[in-house]
């Protein structure tokens, strides 16, 4: 059964209310990708500000990834964006707006809050704006989901099956047999959680706004892929094929000689990756930014950088990322090995998405060198209090 909370208690951690008074280790014992979490609510509606022509702005531009799903009679049509104008029907359209917090502070803000989890893990804010009866049909998503209800009421309908076929010629992955066990109707505020491959349908009864906060889940296909491609990139292996011991049989010039098949072999077998192969993979690319994703060069001395760091601090951009492990530190899909020494102040910043004035102090004459370099890459930025972070 789904857990149900009422959530009545005034506090004033974000945290505490999202998961309705249970401390992360228990949600993260209990629920996360385990079984679904329903929270009345959860999040002040003040949290979760964007207004509908904002987001029809965005789903104009052309560095944002956006589409437009519609169901008439039945019939479902799919089209992606950018769109300079939107349906004016008044019922069964939704817009569906990607990575909305790499481009509006807000939204990045609101996800920043959800540090509590892995930062590898975290993908991106999507937000849906939906008119009555909007949605895009039953189906399940392969990674875990939080439906944060921002304004409007949806309906939504959730099941534990186990059949996840789909329905055929679809431009939508719908389910082709979907059998509802439980429902909700979210208001603003409210949170649904759901696990990987949980099946759900969600039906805006009324105009409404549903926040999205996914994580990544690679398919071992592509993982594995990428890794095979990137290290191929840095494999340096000397020499050729010979035969030293030739043994051809001169009857069956078709046939591919056992000594090339062997010689194969030897040489997979004996260049394996490494864990340090895999670690440098793994870092560059889990923080490697959307391919559509820019950053703006910025220009500034040395000298005075370092003067406004010690006096405001520093931040990474909306739309990096930053992750460590063990003495390597990953930044935008780039790698950088760090001294024991330099580790505290990287992973901090890596952590906490920023540095106070007080944590920069932490930064060597090396790191500040780097730090400047980031910076008029557009990676980092000034972190003032007008600044987002």
């Amino acid at each position: 059964m789904i857990y149900r909370h009422n959530n009545a208690m005034i506090d004033n951690s974000f945290l505490h209310r999202l998961l309705g008074g249970m401390p992360p280790a228990i949600f993260l014992k209990r629920y996360w990708q385990r079984r679904p979490l329903y929270i009345q609510n959860a999040l002040d509606p003040k949290d979760l500000q964007l207004t509908r022509d904002e987001l029809f702005d965005l789903a104009s531009s052309s560095e944002v990834e956006s589409r437009l799903v519609q169901n008439s009679r039945g019939r479902w049509q799919l089209s992606h964006g950018p769109f300079q104008q939107l349906p004016a029907a008044k019922k069964d359209w939704t817009l569906l707006v990607q990575g909305v917090n790499w481009h509006h502070d807000g939204a990045h803000a609101l996800l920043q809050k959800f540090r509590f989890l892995p930062q590898a893990r975290l993908d991106d804010l999507m937000i849906s704006y939906a008119v009555a009866g909007g949605g895009v049909g039953a189906h399940f998503d392969s990674y875990d989901v939080f439906l944060l209800q921002a304004q409007g009421r949806r309906r939504w309908r959730i099941s534990a099956q186990s059949d996840l076929s789909l329905k055929a010629d679809l431009p939508l992955k719908i389910l082709d047999c979907f059998t509802p066990e439980q429902e909700f109707i979210c208001e603003p505020g409210d949170l649904l959680y759901l696990p990987p491959r949980y099946a759900h349908e969600g039906v805006a009864l009324d105009p409404c706004m549903t926040f999205s906060v996914g994580f990544r889940a690679p398919s071992h296909q592509e993982w594995v892929t990428e890794f095979y491609l990137k290290w191929s990139e840095h494999l340096d292996l000397e020499g050729h094929y010979a035969d030293p011991k030739p043994d051809f049989h001169a009857d069956r010039p078709g046939e591919i000689p056992i000594q090339m098949l062997s010689a194969l072999t030897d040489l997979i077998q004996k260049k394996r990756p490494e864990k340090k192969d895999l670690t440098l993979f793994l870092g560059e690319y889990l923080s490697e930014p959307k391919p559509h994703l820019s950053f703006k060069a910025q220009s500034i001395r040395p000298d005075a950088f370092v003067r406004r760091l010690k006096r405001s601090g520093l931040a990474l951009n909306k739309r990096s990322l930053m992750l460590y492990h063990g003495s390597y530190v990953f930044l935008n899909g780039e790698s950088f090995m760090c001294s024991p020494l330099e580790r505290k102040p990287l992973h901090l910043l890596a952590n906490q998405g920023y540095l106070t004035p007080q944590q920069c102090q932490l930064l060597n004459n090396s790191l500040l060198e780097q730090c400047h370099v980031w910076f008029q890459n557009g990676w980092l930025h000034l972190h003032t209090k007008t600044s987002p972070c």
